[in-house]
């Protein structure tokens, strides 16, 4: 191996390795200031969810959904 190859092969090591460290650094930070966020983005997600299906199951939304489907479906497959 050329000393150049073996320098160039060297310094890449360092760098990702170096890289590698400081990232994984990084995430541990992170991690450790969510801890009580995940709970709250859930049940934003889920008040989201439950408001599109109260929406769709009390108003003529929900039909008009399934009717432009079949007729969608039906250009399709007559």
């Amino acid at each position: 191996m050329s000393d150049l190859l073996l320098k160039t092969a060297v310094a890449a090591k360092v760098r990702v390795s170096g890289w590698k460290n400081t990232t994984a650094e990084a995430v541990r930070r992170r991690a450790g200031d969510d801890k009580g966020q995940t709970a709250v983005e859930y049940l934003g997600i889920i008040a989201v969810v439950v408001a599109i299906v109260v929406l769709i199951a009390n108003t003529n939304l929900g039909q008009t959904i399934v009717d432009k489907l079949r007729t969608q479906i039906e250009k399709v497959a007559p």
